[in-house]
């Protein structure tokens, strides 16, 4: 799927007719060979099952409710509401969205502001109309369509707005306009939270680690054949930017709830009634808490040094290190705005009564992300800055 999409918005192909008309057709593209590929991944995976598995058209529907979940949407089970969106799947969407927007603005050699605005509008429209349809398909209820489809146009317009904007100068113009430190601040606060997210999955690797007879009886439990293996391991994959999530706000110090009877943070672990997903392994054995927790608080202040060590090394200009510093505490402060929102991702709905509260609470864990990172970011940007000038 991604050297095909890639062909078909590479900088170097001139758009055939109107660009409007070439979007429509790439966006519509990257929604057909998304839900084909994820569909085949689960045919293939079925077809690993000795009792046959599911049939092709459970397949279909299973990718498609895969396809809402991952946009935001909201699923009706027979166990409950499911809202909680497999992030892997939204990053990889997000991904190819932008690659799509920048394809779109170089293959009509667009380079006004206003031409790429619409080029993104006819791509938002696409995608969310492609959403509305897949849910129609695969039965969705009201309230959940409504919110896949908001996803999708929200999700369409910023990355493959990002996109668009950087393949067309506009994101460069709007950064000339603003003060010097801007771009250096924002790139730092984007270095420091991929820091923290990749801190918390080694957490989450060790932790599952360290439990691997409980990830093998859980598999067990829900049935030893390979294709329950494999589909365990993809659904665990799926949700890995979910558990990084939630360590996050483990180690910011709120710490993370499995439902209305389970919370792990650094001061306590309650365990109560849990699904049985292989990737809860991870979650600890004992109310005791445990030592990967208590490392796992040094994560925000690690991810504050790497966000003010970046902003340090690309300030341009006069700037002391004072001037320094509080350019690494603000992209501190944007470091734990984005450590919210990948809380309020993250987090979601695994079904009623005390599963209806999954994840890191988004406020406090960003609260807490940007004091810790905040701090730490501006001592780093100020003896980052202050080597860089001898």
């Amino acid at each position: 799927m991604v050297p095909l999409l890639s062909r078909l918005t590479s900088p170097g192909r001139r758009a055939p007719g109107h660009p409007v008309w070439f979007a429509a057709a790439a966006a519509a593209a990257l929604s057909v060979l998304g839900l084909v590929g994820l569909g085949l991944a689960l045919v293939v995976v079925q077809t690993l099952d000795p009792t046959g598995g599911l049939p092709v058209g459970g397949s279909a529907t299973l990718a498609g409710r895969l396809w809402l979940l991952a946009h935001g949407g909201r699923l009706q089970l027979d166990s409950g509401p499911l809202a909680v969106a497999p992030l892997l799947l939204t990053v990889a969407l997000a991904w190819g969205l932008s690659r799509l927007g920048r394809g779109v603005v170089a293959a009509g050699r667009v380079e006004s502001g206003r031409a790429a605005a619409e080029l993104v509008a006819v791509v938002v429209a696409v995608h969310a109309l492609l959403v509305l349809l897949v849910g129609v398909a695969v039965g969705a209820p009201g309230r959940g369509l409504l919110q896949a489809v908001a996803g999708a146009a929200a999700l369409a317009l910023l990355a493959a707005g990002w996109g668009a904007a950087r393949e067309s100068g506009a994101l460069d113009d709007a950064l000339d306009r603003l003060p010097a430190a801007t771009g250096p601040v924002v790139r730092g606060a984007v270095t420091g939270l991929l820091t923290a997210l990749a801190l918390c999955t080694a957490v989450v690797a060790i932790a599952v680690a360290a439990d691997a007879q409980g990830y093998a009886r859980l598999q067990d439990e829900l049935g030893g054949s390979g294709a329950g293996a494999v589909g365990s391991l993809g659904l665990a994959l799926l949700l890995l930017p979910n558990a990084a999530a939630a360590v996050l706000g483990l180690a910011a110090g709120p710490g993370f709830t499995v439902g209305a009877g389970t919370l792990v943070s650094v001061h306590g672990v309650s365990l109560g009634p849990l699904p049985a997903l292989p990737l809860l392994a991870a979650l600890p054995d004992t109310q005791a808490v445990p030592l990967i927790a208590w490392v796992s608080q040094a994560i925000p202040a690690l991810a504050g040094l790497a966000a003010g060590t970046a902003v340090g090394r690309r300030l341009t200009g006069g700037g002391g290190s004072v001037g320094a510093a509080l350019a690494g505490l603000v992209a501190g402060l944007l470091l734990g705005a984005g450590a919210a929102a990948v809380a309020w991702a993250g987090g979601g709905v695994l079904g009623d009564g005390g599963l209806a509260d999954v994840g890191a609470p988004p406020l406090s864990t960003g609260i807490a992300v940007a004091a810790q990172a905040g701090i730490a970011g501006a001592v780093a940007a100020a003896v980052s800055r202050w080597r860089a000038r001898g």
